[in-house]
């Protein structure tokens, strides 16, 4: 019997081919054709065979709906209902719209145009492949994309971060979705940055989750605009960061992540990286704690359980002060010098724990401010 180790992960298909299906059967119900499966072309001309859920055409408009299958990627809009609509016009050409639940570009750095809907490049190609067979020289088509969960799905993605507004994008670079795999997931991070430079900001901060950025939104005046999500890829980042052009860098999160940053791990995720409590049980002993403490930091299962400890010492302030310059100094030695890093550290409660010098020079620079 297989492992589940073995198993081979069944492929899914991206929103764009998702949507290029439901326009393809939407213009072919305006012949009276109502197929249960459509056939596209991926951008690279690859064939891709989607069911249809539904289709009808009324009034000279036809409308098609198709399930979004993410095969075993199981994302948020797996199975979410995907609706096109298709009318033909006189003007001759392609014209794609947002319906509800599809999102509008309002800021620039991504691939496509502000004020433009959230569809990316590829399945604009997998939909001007449609229009070639189907519509052809001479006429026009007119395609309304509609997500109806759109708006509620978009809080679970980054496009807010992006200033994408009122729904998901329709994306995809080959049409179909093979399960995520690391490199995918990283590399669906850095189009932040790019926002943020775009934006006019000159200094990104890096915040592994929503402790950091909501510190650094509500208790430190800083722009949400100007904040990146790293996830645990804090290494990553910060070198993504670099190649856009940055060369000042705030890093912003709860210490249980930045304790790590302090020890010289740049990927966070707790199967790669869990030396917490030795790094913590190190400082305390630096700073006075005896073997008795040291005991009781390495068998904490959690930092918060650690900090307890430090604060029975009276020694929290000077570790956590200690750790965050640490973190600064492997940082930025991790970039080999070509970025000012800077690092606040942050509890559970969103409260500031500790600011490396730098942190305070940024914090200065920017006219942000500590609460």
């Amino acid at each position: 019997m297989n492992s589940m180790a073995d198993k081979v992960l069944r492929e899914g298909y991206t929103t764009g081919s998702t949507a290029t299906a439901a326009m393809k059967a939407a213009i072919l119900a305006l012949r009276g054709e109502f197929p249960k499966k459509v056939e596209i072309l991926s951008p690279q001309r690859q064939s891709i065979t989607v069911p249809v859920e539904e289709a009808h055409a009324e009034n000279g408009i036809g409308t098609a709906t198709v399930l979004k299958d993410g095969g075993d990627d199981l994302d948020c809009t797996h199975r979410t209902p995907v609706v096109v609509t298709a009318e033909l016009t006189e003007h001759p050409g392609l014209v794609l719209k947002a319906g509800h639940g599809v999102g509008t570009v309002t800021k620039p750095g991504l691939q496509v145009r502000v004020g433009s809907p959230a569809i990316n490049p590829g399945p604009q190609i997998m939909m001007r492949y449609v229009y070639e067979e189907l519509v052809g020289a001479g006429r026009g088509c007119t395609v309304t994309i509609s997500v109806p969960a759109g708006e509620e799905l978009a809080k679970q993605t980054l496009n807010p971060a992006l200033g994408v507004v009122g729904g998901i994008s329709i994306i995809g670079t080959t049409g179909i979705v093979k399960p995520m795999s690391e490199d995918a997931y990283k590399r669906s991070l850095t189009p932040q940055l790019n926002v943020i430079w775009q934006g006019g900001f000159r200094t990104a901060v890096l915040a592994p989750g929503r402790i950091g950025e909501n510190a650094a939104v509500n208790g430190m005046g800083i722009p949400r605009a100007c904040i990146a999500e790293t996830s645990n890829f804090i290494g990553y980042m910060m070198e993504q960061a670099l190649s856009v052009g940055f060369q000042k860098l705030l890093l912003i999160g709860h210490m249980g992540k930045l304790v790590k940053v302090a020890s010289g791990s740049f990927h966070t995720y707790n199967r790669i990286s869990d030396g917490r409590m030795e790094t913590l049980a190190a400082y305390a002993a630096l700073n006075g704690a005896d073997r008795g403490a040291v005991r009781d930091i390495l068998e904490c299962g959690t930092t918060d359980g650690a900090a307890a400890v430090l604060k029975k010492w009276g020694i929290e302030e000077a570790v956590y002060s200690q750790l965050a310059e640490r973190a600064q100094v492997r940082s930025e030695r991790y970039l080999f010098g070509k970025a000012r890093v800077g690092v606040v550290f942050v509890t559970m409660e969103g409260k500031v724990a500790a600011v490396s010098s730098h942190a305070s020079e940024l914090i200065k620079e920017e006219k942000w401010h500590i609460n």
